[in-house]
């Protein structure tokens, strides 16, 4: 699958879903965010007909790694602290344990522990995005990296 997103979008998938280092521009991060949910949806939809929400968190645990590696790098480009993207994800992560372990309620009535949680976690979840997805990067070099989108370097010839 990576070898044919290579030749529709060039770009190195590992580095996007395995890294935390450097900067991504907005369009990057739309396009990586875009293939991982319909990954991310796929396996849900999978997890939903063989077991139910308990299957889908985990599938939804199998996701907060590569999601979070593109998020971090996002952030990184508009000069965040990783902390607060780590927050988000690790509220979802405790969300998904809940889940796992039977404590979440249901979706008609749930606990109360998932309430305080995923209330905050959704309003921030919003925030998140529009910083990440909509606002432009630090312009210039930062402490994490070249600009994305300035200059880049000619590969040497020879």
């Amino acid at each position: 699958m990576i070898k044919s997103l290579n030749k529709i979008l060039p770009m190195d998938w590992a580095y996007l879903f395995n890294s935390f280092d450097g900067r991504i521009s907005r369009q990057t991060f739309w396009i990586a965010m875009g293939v991982v949910t319909v990954a991310e949806i796929f396996g849900h939809f999978i997890a939903e007909q063989i077991q139910g929400d308990r299957l889908s968190a985990i599938v939804d645990l199998a996701f907060t790694y590569p999601e979070f590696a593109v998020a971090a790098k996002r952030g990184q480009d508009r000069n965040m602290p990783l902390w607060l993207i780590g927050a988000f994800f690790g509220a979802g992560v405790l969300l998904d344990l809940l889940t796992v372990l039977g404590l979440g309620g249901t979706d008609d009535a749930p606990s109360v522990i998932s309430l305080v949680i995923a209330v905050p976690f959704t309003v921030f979840g919003l925030a998140l995005l529009v910083e990440l997805g909509l606002r432009k990067g630090t312009t210039g070099p930062n402490r994490y990296g070249p600009d994305p989108l300035g200059p880049q370097p000619l590969a040497p010839r020879g």
